[in-house]
């Protein structure tokens, strides 16, 4: 089989990256892939071979360009991150090339909350709308999303797969503590912790609005936000407004998320919507109690769930650091399985 996948990952081309691991094990499985990887306007377009395999080329062009591009090799199928934008060239490249299309869904859109946040989020939908009846197959990532779409009035015809990206639980249950949170921050006798992209949807602001009424009746409790995003000056600043910079920590994204589970008290996260919520996985193979709000897998992992108001997330937290209940993992697919379903997926 060959493969066209469409994606703006940058992380593809850092060798030794995660993605990239993930985009070889790909390779490892179909004749050939060909990765079409949507850059800035103005960038470079160059076309490049996997140093690490042979049926692996990786080509970069703008969006624009996109529309207009081919791979110059027959291609059996085409396969894109989402139903929106990236998915509206892959349907253009399919159709013009004879090939299948399959749509990935790694956002709940159709969350009552998404298209609150932007008018791009409204004509993604409409884009999604006209996209999904023309697939051949449709590969979301949780329960939650093909459940939504399929009780929707969107009308797929295709078959739904439901496969998460893959987490190797193994490597994170034996990865050694390098990064002690207690020990980095000894002030504090609880640590709640958050790993999140720093941008509206994640909710951040709530999440320290809630923590900030409770350290209000406990000040030895902390929250450690790790990540990066355009909202984190204005979240610093609110910490600062509310009076809790000492106990609101922000720290950039690290690839040591496995110490930080090991060592945090709780996990939270209060998000307006998820597709999936790799961070679930990972903190509860870390038995990590969660407080979360209902979005992504949180039910399923055992979370204990919240509403999107203050005082819920308050309530929450104060009774699983009183209270604590480990957090259950789902039936996960093994990587071979992993790879087996992604290929069925895309025949």
């Amino acid at each position: 089989m060959r493969v066209l996948m469409l994606s703006t990952d940058q992380k593809i081309l850092e060798e030794g990256s995660g993605v990239r691991a993930r985009m070889l094990e790909y390779a490892g499985i179909f004749e050939q892939l060909d990765i079409l990887l949507i850059i800035k306007r103005g960038a470079r377009s160059v076309e490049l071979r996997a140093r690490e395999v042979q049926n692996l080329r990786i080509h970069t062009v703008s969006f624009w360009r996109a529309f207009m591009w081919t791979p110059g090799v027959h291609i059996d199928v085409v396969t894109t991150q989402d139903p929106f934008e990236i998915g509206l060239i892959g349907f253009q490249i399919a159709q013009k090339l004879n090939a299948r299309l399959q749509l990935q869904i790694h956002t709940d859109f159709l969350s009552s909350h998404f298209t609150k946040f932007s008018l791009l989020n409204k004509v993604r939908r409409v884009i999604a709308r006209f996209l999904l009846p023309r697939a051949d197959s449709i590969r979301v990532v949780s329960n939650r999303i093909r459940a939504s779409l399929q009780a929707s009035s969107f009308k797929p015809r295709a078959p739904i797969y439901v496969l998460p990206v893959f987490v190797d639980l193994e490597k994170i249950k034996n990865s050694e503590i390098i990064t002690d949170l207690h020990k980095k921050y000894p002030q504090f006798e609880k640590i709640i912790l958050m790993l999140s992209r720093l941008t509206k949807e994640k909710n951040v602001g709530l999440a320290i609005e809630a923590i900030s009424e409770v350290i209000t009746r406990n000040p030895k409790i902390g929250l450690v936000i790790v990540g990066e995003g355009p909202e984190r000056v204005a979240l610093e600043a609110q910490s600062l407004k509310l009076g809790v910079a000492d106990t609101i920590i922000f720290e950039p994204w690290t690839n040591d998320v496995a110490s930080y589970y090991k060592t945090a008290d709780l996990f939270l996260n209060t998000s307006w919507y998820e597709g999936y919520g790799m961070v679930y996985i990972e903190a509860a193979t870390c038995d990590l109690p969660i407080v979360s709000t209902n979005v992504g897998v949180a039910r399923e992992v055992g979370a204990s769930l919240v509403g999107w108001d203050r005082n819920s997330i308050t309530e929450g937290v104060q009774t699983a650091l009183a209270h604590p209940q480990l957090p259950k993992l789902p039936h996960l697919l093994s990587k071979s399985e992993y790879l087996t379903r992604y290929k069925q997926s895309l025949s």
